[in-house]
């Protein structure tokens, strides 16, 4: 052989190689471990809006306009059609553009020619709130770096393009640094990095109210589900394995099978040698084994199960340890903690620990069964039996009385009786999903309905194209809007508000564990009840309160099932379902 044909051979083998591995043939021989590939892609949007420019604009920025149109991510010699931003002696040259919803990823900025072929300093601020994105880093309203960089200087090239941030936002802020700088700029785009997947689960009733707060949740979840599941996009970019329960929900309910979700669920299992609890909380590691359980009811895979089993049946033990002589839970060896509104409140969350407690060994027994393990389940029943005899009073606090409905230590009845008290007040973002589940587990479905137009649609009527991390409804008199500078007399709803570790601009507006009306509404007003793992059977029960109809589709493992309830004039509800094979349907007429 030839060496012509040994050259050839070999590059071939190198080409084959590079192609099995995904990889150009420049990064033959790169072993996989090395490279990550990430599920996200990048799309390029152009802002709707200039919504602020500096008091001066009409010498130091001219043609702002311009970055409005669609752009092409290429700087060019034309010359022609360009925003010009200008300081001098009157003033310095600054802009705001709104891209219309919150997104994640950074910016694209394509230049033109600049004096002397120099680069040119900018400052760039995002911000989930106008708002935020015309406040400056400080210890008065909150505004941080933390997690991700939203306020920062960088110097741009001279005809070229520079790709920047990487964050949760909407709105951008650029101003031009320097005295006597001038910056000839052709594109401003948003660098849109997010999941493109198919929207499977799908939701419509007779209020468009309702219709909008379900698709909010699903895309507030959306732009959470990067490598991993994080719970916000601006801050709090971490794997908190509580917060997801809500979040994996809405998944199940909209896009179906995601690796997200396992990929997640095993970072907080690897990262947690036991017997340390999951982000340091003793709830924590409970609601990692209760959507081990949800999980794989939807998904009924088996083998993802089985490699939990090791984990799952230690930690089940060490949670089983932690009931004392009085039947009480004492879970006193890690941060203890339900949500933030209730963490002031020791009592309730005492009452909301030993709820959960009940409800993790009542799914660790469901999992230990399916696992063949009858020596586990069988503590697992014990320990529930003890824990139902010290029944702990919820107070006035709606999440420990969600939590105790729910694991069936005190009435429904009872817990919505103090569910109902003030309406939607003392709500909170994370719990509200419980707090719903609670009100349905009594019977309130139209009380439920209520709170969510009550509760998360005020956050839509202030501009909100995500919820938030938190939000409280004694906020609302006088508040403006996200999506306008603060007028004179209001009140700036996202940098005079919010608490704890939330305080002011810190306010993650775009939080995955406030989505819980989209996986509600999904089960309790379309009516999908799934009775056994991958969805093999699946319950339609539907309660449509003051609705006349209520429409949609549910991903199983085997296809989407699609359902239309329709109420009929004697007020009774007609079901019409249609299921792939593999699905049987059991309907309940309500």
């Amino acid at each position: 052989m030839n060496t012509l044909s040994t050259c050839f051979l070999f590059f071939l083998f190198l080409l084959t190689k590079a192609t099995f591995a995904q990889l150009p043939p420049v990064f033959a021989g790169t072993h996989l471990n090395d490279v990550q590939t990430e599920k996200t892609v990048r799309r390029y949007l152009s802002p709707l809006k200039i919504l602020w420019q500096t008091p001066n604009a009409s010498t130091n920025v001219i043609n702002a306009e311009r970055l409005l149109k669609p752009g092409d991510g290429q700087a060019d010699l034309s010359g022609k059609d360009l925003c010009v931003m200008h300081n001098d002696e009157k003033g310095k040259a600054g802009l705001l553009l709104d891209f219309g919803r919150e997104l994640h990823g950074g910016l694209q900025l394509i230049t033109d020619q600049s004096r002397g072929g120099k680069p040119v300093r900018v400052r760039i601020r995002f911000g989930e709130s106008a708002s935020e994105a015309m406040s400056s880093v400080d210890t008065i309203h909150g505004a941080t770096n933390d997690h991700a960089m939203r306020d920062f200087v960088i110097s741009l090239p001279w005809l070229g393009k520079l790709e920047v941030g990487n964050t949760g936002f909407r709105f951008v802020r650029i101003d031009l640094v320097d005295d006597n700088a001038e910056l000839k700029l052709k594109e401003a785009r948003a660098i849109f990095v997010f999941r493109d997947i198919p929207y499977l689960g799908s939701f419509k009733c007779s209020d468009t109210l309702l219709n909008k707060i379900w698709m909010t949740g699903a895309y507030t979840v959306q732009l959470n589900m990067q490598d991993y599941l994080w719970d916000g996009i601006k801050r709090d970019r971490l794997v908190w394995i509580g917060d997801a329960h809500p979040e994996t929900s809405t998944i199940a309910a909209v896009f179906g099978n995601s690796d997200v979700v396992p990929k997640s669920l095993d970072l907080a299992r690897d990262i947690t040698p036991l017997p340390a609890y999951m982000n340091g909380m003793v709830s924590y590691s409970m609601w990692w084994v209760l959507i081990q359980r949800d999980w794989y009811m939807h998904n009924g895979d088996i083998n993802y199960l089985k490699q939990q089993k090791t984990y799952l049946i230690a930690l089940i033990n060490q949670y089983i340890q932690k009931i004392d002589v009085n039947n009480s839970e004492s879970l006193n060896d890690g941060t203890r903690f339900l949500d933030w509104p209730s963490s002031t409140d020791p009592k309730a969350i005492h009452a909301g620990l030993q709820a959960m407690l009940v409800m993790t060994l009542d799914a660790g027994a469901e999992l230990c069964t399916i696992l063949n393990d009858p020596a586990t389940t069988a503590k697992c029943i014990e320990a529930v039996a003890r824990l139902k005899k010290n029944v702990p009073d919820p107070g006035e606090s709606k999440q420990a009385a969600a939590l105790l409905s729910l694991s069936g230590l005190i009435p429904a009845a009872k817990a919505n009786e103090v569910l109902c008290a003030g309406g939607v007040h003392n709500y909170s973002t994370f719990f509200g999903y419980y707090m719903l589940k609670a009100k349905a587990k009594a019977g309130d479905y139209q009380g439920s309905i209520d709170a969510i137009r009550n509760y998360w649609g005020p956050m839509l009527a202030l501009g909100a194209t995500t919820f938030w991390e938190d939000f409280n409804i004694d906020w609302l008199p006088n508040a403006s809007r996200i999506d306008e500078l603060v007028p004179e007399g209001k009140k700036d709803i996202h940098g005079d508000y919010g608490a704890f570790c939330y305080k002011g601009f810190r306010h993650s507006l775009c939080h995955g564990w406030s989505s819980g009306p989209t996986p509600w509404l999904t089960q309790y007003v379309l009516g999908v009840n799934v009775m056994k793992p991958g969805c093999t059977v699946i319950k339609i029960e539907p309660h449509l309160g003051d609705l006349s109809y209520a429409e949609g589709t549910f991903p199983t493992p085997m296809g989407i099932v699609t359902i239309k309830n329709t109420k009929q004039p004697d007020g009774k509800i007609k079901i019409d379902v249609n299921a792939p094979r593999g699905v049987k349907i059991i309907k309940v007429k309500t």
